[in-house]
């Protein structure tokens, strides 16, 4: 994903996702295509996140330690991603703010 990608005809909304006391947090939204999207904010810390879907998660900035459900373990710079298989739960630690996008399904 490029820094310039947009979401033409996208439904957003407007409530936040909120997590570990607002040092997670995100947006949703739905593409005119169908696809939901989320765009997100993680602040220093390590976060526990479970899942219901499969999962695609670049980092626009920043680096993160990602500990994945197989036990694998990954360090991803901004403009790299990492996929996580639904019904399962991942562990993510960072020292920095990231900024980051996820795709669902």
């Amino acid at each position: 994903m490029s820094d310039d990608e947009r979401f033409e005809g996208a439904t957003v909304r407007k409530a936040a996702n909120v997590y570990y006391d607002g040092r997670v947090t995100s947006r949703e939204l739905h593409t005119a295509d169908g696809e939901r999207v989320t765009l997100g904010i993680i602040l220093p810390g390590e976060y526990t996140f479970e899942t219901e879907e499969h999962e695609d998660v670049e980092l626009l900035a920043g680096t993160a330690s990602v500990e994945l459900p197989d036990g694998s373990e990954l360090e991803v710079d901004a403009g790299e991603s990492f996929s996580v298989p639904a019904d399962s739960e991942f562990v993510i630690s960072t020292e920095e703010v990231v900024d980051y996008v996820c795709r669902y399904g």
